[in-house]
C-alpha cells in the first residue's frame, strides 16, 4: 500500500525523522490558512499524488507569500499532474501540501528497501540527490552506498557513519546523520513498511539534516497490524480494478493485454500468463482466486475481469486441489448468466471434480469453449480473439 507524502512525513515525524513543517489542504482557503499558521517566508506547494516525478510535471512550486500560496493551489487542485510514473494518463490531484521552505546546502538520497538477493533490510544513500535513485543505479552504480543490516543485531551505529562519511557530512553533521538514519530504521521496521525513500536528503545552510520528501510504501499482508495506517489509504489514486478485487479478496493486478486471466494459485497464473505470450497474445491481468474460492468470489473475479474494455477474451484455468471444480463450473455460468458474455470463454479444468464441474458447463447452455490442457487453452483463447 501506498501513501502521500505528507503522511509518510508525520509517520517518520513520529519516530524522530527532522521534517518540515506543513500542512495538507483540500482547498485554496485551507491552502492559505496553513501557510499563515506556517509563517514562513518562503513556501513549497506540493501537489499530492502517488507518483514521482511531481516537480518536473508542475507540481511542486517554490513562492514567496500566502498570496501566491493561494494562486498555486487554485492552479493545482483539479489538474491532472503527468509524470513519468502516471504515464500519459496523468493523476488528478485532490489534495496539496504547503510546507515552509528550506535553505538548502546540498542534497542527497537515502533510502530503505527489502533487498531480494539478500533478504534483508537494506539502507542505501547516494550524493545525487534529486535524482531518481534508478537513473543514478544506470549512470553511475558506484555513487550508490548500501548497509545490509543483519535482524539480529538490528541496524548499528558503524553503519550509519559508513553511509554519513560517504556521503561526505562532517563535523556536527555526521551525528545528525546516524540519529536521522536509526530513527528512519526504526520506522521501517515498527510499521513493516517495504519501501521508505528520502529524496532529496538535505543538509540545511545551518548544517541540520532533514527529510525535503519522503515516501513510504508497506506490506499489504502486515496492514492488519497497522489499522492506523491502512486508514491512510487513498483509493482515489488506485486503480478501480484493483480497489474493486481487494473488496472481494481477490488478487488482482491489471496489465495492458487483451486476453482476461482467472487462475487458482499465483504460480499457474504466473505460468498461465506465460503461454498466452508464448502463443503470441498478452494477459490483461493477473487474476488469483485462491485456494477457497466460492461461487460468490467466481463470479466477482469474472465481473471484475469482463468490466475491463480492453479484454478480449478470457482464460479460465482451474486445478481443483483445494477447490472443486464444480465450485468453479457453477462460478462460471452465474457469472457469465449474470453479466452476459461477448467475448470467447475458454476453461480448462482439472482436479477434483473435474467431471462434474465439466458437466455443468456442458449443459449450461452457454457458448463456453472447453480444453484439455493448458497448451490447448491457450492456444484455443488465441485463436479465438484473432
Amino acid at each position: 500500500m501506498n501513501i502521500h507524502e505528507y503522511q509518510a512525513k508525520k509517520i517518520l515525524a513520529g519516530f524522530g525523522v527532522k521534517v518540515p513543517r506543513g500542512h495538507v489542504a483540500f482547498t485554496p482557503d485551507e491552502a492559505v490558512a496553513g501557510a499563515k499558521a506556517l509563517g514562513s517566508a518562503v513556501f513549497v506547494v506540493k501537489a499530492q499524488i502517488h507518483a514521482g516525478g511531481r516537480g518536473k510535471g508542475g507540481g511542486v512550486k517554490v513562492v514567496k507569500s500566502v498570496e501566491e500560496v493561494r494562486e498555486e493551489a487554485r492552479r493545482m487542485l483539479g489538474m491532472t499532474l503527468v509524470t513519468k510514473q502516471t504515464g500519459p494518463a496523468g493523476k488528478e490531484v485532490k489534495r496539496i501540501y504547503v510546507e515552509e521552505g528550506c535553505n538548502i546546502a546540498r542534497e542527497l538520497y537515502l533510502g530503505m528497501v527489502i533487498d531480494r538477493a539478500t533478504g534483508r533490510v537494506t539502507m542505501m544513500a547516494s550524493t545525487e540527490g534529486g535524482m531518481e535513485i534508478e537513473e543514478v543505479a544506470a549512470r553511475t552504480p558506484e555513487k550508490i552506498l548500501k548497509e545490509a543490516v543483519d535482524p539480529a543485531v538490528g541496524f548499528q551505529a558503524y553503519q550509519a557513519r559508513n553511509l554519513a562519511f560517504g556521503l561526505g557530512l562532517a563535523g556536527p553533521q555526521v551525528n545528525k546523520g546516524v540519529q536521522f538514519m536509526t530513527a528512519l530504521y526504526n520506522a521501517f521496521v515498527a510499521t513493516d513498511a517495504s519501501l521508505a525513500e528520502i529524496n532529496p536528503l538535505v543538509v540545511t545552510g545551518d548544517g541540520d539534516v532533514m527529510a525535503l520528501d519522503a515516501k513510504m510504501n508497506f506490506d499489504g499482508n502486515a496492514l492488519y497490524r497497522h489499522p492506523d495506517i491502512r486508514e491512510l489509504r487513498d483509493l482515489d489514486e488506485e486503480n478501480p480494478l484493483e480497489v474493486e478485487a481487494s473488496r472481494h479478496e481477490l488478487n488482482y493486478i491489471s496489465l495492458e493485454g487483451t486476453i482476461g486471466c482467472m487462475v487458482n494459485g499465483a504460480g499457474l497464473a504466473m505460468a498461465t500468463m506465460d503461454i498466452i505470450k508464448l502463443k503470441g497474445a498478452a494477459p490483461a491481468n493477473f487474476l488469483d482466486v485462491g485456494g477457497g474460492a466460492t461461487t460468490e468470489s467466481v463470479t466477482a473475479a469474472l465481473q471484475l475481469i469482463l468490466s475491463d474494455s480492453s479484454v478480449k477474451g478470457v482464460l479460465i484455468n482451474i486445478f481443483g486441489g483445494i477447490m472443486r471444480c464444480d465450485v468453479i463450473a457453477d462460478g462460471v455460468v452465474a457469472a457469465a448468466r449474470k453479466v452476459d458474455v461477448k467475448v470467447p470463454l475458454v476453461v480448462r479444468l482439472a482436479g477434483t471434480n473435474v467431471d462434474l464441474g465439466k458437466e455443468i458447463l456442458k449443459k449450461s447452455g452457454l457458448a463456453i469453449i472447453p480444453a484439455d490442457d493448458l497448451d490447448d487453452a491457450a492456444t484455443k483463447v488465441v485463436a479465438a480473439i484473432q
